[in-house]
């Protein structure tokens, strides 16, 4: 295994064509949005995402969804306390942390739980910023009905109503950075990091749901900058400012990512791949 010798910046571009990105349950589960009408997706979204592609790739995990468990255990205490035992020192118990779940030294993780005297957290070296969309979304609802009963005995109401909402489309620009002291601390590889870059230009493979149809979501582009040392010749504000997306002439609602002009702009000794989508 390589260690992570240089940092890293990235930014994933996202598009979202009648799809529910990221609901919020404070509000009827519409799609998030900010007060200027631009589309969100939460950096815990993204980061649920990214677990998923990690189990995915046969990679172990410690925050698992209770969709996609794939041990026996019912609660992260409990992964936790047979998995790595009982705390001895907060090091130790850190480190075998990382060593066994490739989420948790990539995220970080605090382990707290009511069995134990102490909690142990691990600070992990990738971070996701909240991704925002280029232009202001049109959030869309549509009514459905319930046409079958749904226990003994209950009378077919196909008048019963409820909500589904989407973004009609939004290109959306997720942010992240690599930062190689954290990763020195965790054991995070340069494999690691390939890894990272696999799951992200897959994001939505597996991911579809009645709220995302398959389809709904693709990821248009990963810009992956690396740096020529540890620390970055350059501030990550920096490197993500570097990505220009600007509407067309002419267009006024977006439909798809070709009604954007996307243009990268260069830094010295900076190193820039792009990977496209699937």
């Amino acid at each position: 295994m390589s260690k992570l010798m240089n940092k890293i910046d990235f930014i994933v571009l996202v598009s979202a064509t009648m799809a529910n990105v990221n609901g919020d349950p404070l509000n009827g589960n519409r799609p998030r949005t900010d007060y200027n009408g631009f589309g969100e997706m939460s950096d815990v979204c993204i980061k649920r995402k990214i677990r998923n592609r990690m189990q995915d790739m046969g990679n172990k995990i410690f925050v698992q969804s209770d969709d996609k468990t794939t041990d026996e255990f019912t609660s992260l205490s409990e992964r936790a306390t047979k998995t790595l035992g009982k705390i001895k020192t907060k090091e130790e118990y850190a480190e075998k942390a990382c060593a066994e779940w490739l989420d948790v030294r990539t995220f970080g993780q605090v382990f707290a739980f009511k069995a134990d005297s102490v909690s142990v957290g691990v600070r992990g070296p990738v971070s996701i910023h909240q991704a925002v969309s280029a232009s202001p979304v049109e959030i869309q609802s549509m009514q459905i009905t319930k046409s079958v009963n749904g226990e003994p005995g209950e009378k077919k109401a196909s008048d019963t109503m409820g909500m589904k909402h989407f973004v009609r489309f939004g290109l959306y620009k997720i942010k992240g950075s690599i930062n190689v002291q954290l990763a020195e601390k965790t054991g995070f590889t340069e494999e690691d990091a390939e890894t990272i870059k696999e799951c992200l230009r897959t994001l939505f493979v597996n991911d579809a749901s009645s709220a995302r149809p398959d389809g709904s979501m693709e990821v248009i582009r990963v810009y992956w900058w690396k740096h020529n040392c540890k620390d970055g010749q350059y501030s990550s504000a920096k490197v993500h400012k570097l990505l220009n997306i600007t509407l067309n002439e002419g267009v006024i609602e977006p439909s798809s990512a070709d009604d954007y002009s996307i243009t990268v702009n260069e830094l010295p000794d900076l190193a820039l791949e792009v990977i496209d989508g699937i």
